[in-house]
């Protein structure tokens, strides 16, 4: 029995009936390379079920608190019933990508039986008109509530549920004896609820005396100006009430394309291109609405804090920083300047203050509270009347680099999805796998009516960022035969390579 942090309980008393919180993503398979050829339901729903085994967060049950006096537990459940979780539905003809995007959303706008494990899997059959993809592949969409899994912790438990090579064999699959936890009585639970209380303001005392050097230090760093905090973040389209209904489509590209734009204007990095892509995107759908505002849009980007000694636990283990996504800025290779500029300046805010010292606060959010005001604040549409404090959020997810296989069939791709939540209505995950990079948008279907013309304005962003990429790689000389060095850099480098020196090692994940 495992009690959740703050954090994790957090996810729980923020989801409304509009707001399902869990992220989880769809992936596509060839089964071409399973032995036979094929894969089979059944084979399907029996893996998933030896495999799951091995993964706490997919065989336990939410037990509450009585009178949600404190954060829920995790109770190991043993057993689950693999047929209710994993489910088998196909595309009607074509089977196109439009139709499974449009499948995807509304699987993903229901939300999971707390009753049970808080996960779900569907396989989909019959996407025979995808375009890049051969005939007869299927895919596998999976949700999972974000109180169980981030996003690291996801990548690992996915790990779980496939292999390094097609010539799997079952027997490899030991047949553990299922850990079943007996249900802590009530009385148990609200006596360690009130033990629990005893100790929070303690536990306050000692956290904030710990962060307060840290604190003090940022709060000298922004008043002098060394600091930068992002403020003065606009309105638009997405940040409003959601509705319950959801939109998906991704961008997807070779990574060679992004490493190229990467070496052009280094020591930029892989993620500060993202963050562009996603910023020109923006500015594109939003010039075309006519809603575009004169200052900047922001972006939450979490970070990964999760250490070596977590590794493999379920749970969440991530802060967060704004990022400006400087979609103020029409020239792509300016904007990449400036989205660097404003990712370092997060940077060195977010370790200032101490990415896990925001995190540890959030233990002693008193849960009844939280999901009153939570329920409240969708009642009352409270995010249509105050400022944002962030406009979306844009999540990297680095994928494995070597092709994984389930039940023998070769995975092909692999697109996140998330929340789209009250006043943050427009969820974009980063991710990639082998040599294939995907930027996968998640939205309220009110505020992106159109996704095919979002889809289409990240893949002009990407388009002209990678142009000016180009353009900037000839203009700078290569080393001649005799080693002689090259000349001096472009001034685009120039203008961020001293502040890029002293980046901190520790922030966003983000692919080298």
């Amino acid at each position: 029995m495992r009690q959740l942090t703050g954090l994790d309980a957090s996810f729980l008393y923020l989801e409304t009936a509009n707001s399902p919180m869990h992220i989880g993503g769809f992936t596509i398979y060839d089964p071409s390379t399973a032995p036979g050829g094929k894969v089979r339901f059944k084979q399907i729903v029996e893996h998933m079920h030896r495999r799951a085994r091995r993964v706490p967060a997919m065989t336990s049950r939410l037990k509450t608190v009585p009178f949600s006096l404190d954060h829920p537990y995790w109770v190991a459940d043993g057993d689950f019933d693999p047929e209710f979780h994993v489910r088998h539905i196909a595309l009607p003809k074509p089977g196109d990508w439009r139709q499974l995007c449009i499948l995807i959303s509304r699987i993903h706008a229901r939300p999971l039986d707390r009753s049970r494990p808080l996960w779900e899997a569907y396989v989909i059959e019959g996407l025979d008109d995808v375009a890049g993809f051969p005939k007869g592949c299927f895919a596998l969409y999976t949700k999972m509530h974000h109180a169980a899994i981030d996003g690291a912790s996801g990548v690992e438990i996915n790990s779980v549920l496939h292999d390094l090579s097609a010539d799997f064999a079952t027997n490899v699959d030991t047949e553990a004896e299922p850990f079943v936890e007996q249900s802590p009585k009530k009385t148990d639970m609200l006596w360690q609820a009130q033990k629990n209380t005893l100790k929070l303001p303690f536990r306050f005392v000692g956290l904030t005396k710990d962060a307060a050097p840290s604190l003090y230090q940022a709060a000298k760093g922004i008043i002098s100006g060394k600091l930068k905090r992002v403020s003065g973040i606009p309105r638009t389209r997405f940040n409003r009430n959601v509705s319950p209904h959801r939109v998906v489509d991704a961008l997807r590209v070779s990574f060679e394309d992004i490493r190229s734009i990467k070496a052009a204007y280094a020591p930029v990095t892989i993620n500060d291109v993202a963050l562009t892509i996603v910023g020109g995107a923006l500015r594109q759908y939003l010039l075309a609405k006519n809603e575009l505002p004169e200052s900047s849009l922001a972006a939450l980007a979490p970070i990964n804090i999760r250490t070596a000694d977590k590794q493999g636990a379920a749970g969440n283990e991530v802060s967060q920083m704004t990022v400006q996504l400087r979609t103020d800025i029409a020239d792509p290779r300016e904007r990449l300047l400036a989205v660097n500029e404003s990712t370092r300046n997060a940077k060195e805010l977010t370790n200032a203050i101490g990415a896990k010292t925001m995190t540890d606060y959030l233990q002693f959010t008193p849960s009844t509270l939280t999901a009153s005001a939570a329920r409240l604040s969708s009642s009352l549409s409270l995010a249509n009347r105050i400022s944002p404090f962030y406009n979306c959020v844009v999540t990297n997810v680095p994928g494995p680099r070597i092709p994984l296989y389930f039940c023998g069939a070769k995975m092909l791709v692999s697109f996140p999805t998330g929340p789209a939540i009250d006043s943050v209505g427009l969820f974009q995950a980063i991710s990639s796998y082998c040599d294939e990079f995907t930027i996968t948008f998640t939205a309220c279907r009110e505020m992106l009516p159109d996704p095919e013309m979002y889809a289409q304005c990240l893949r002009d962003s990407l388009a002209t960022l990678l142009d000016a990429a180009r353009q900037e790689a000839k203009q700078t000389p290569k080393l001649n035969k005799s080693g002689a060095p090259r000349k001096a850099k472009s001034a685009a480098s120039k203008r961020i390579h001293k502040g890029a020196q002293n980046d901190s090692q520790q922030g966003l994940t983000e692919q080298q």
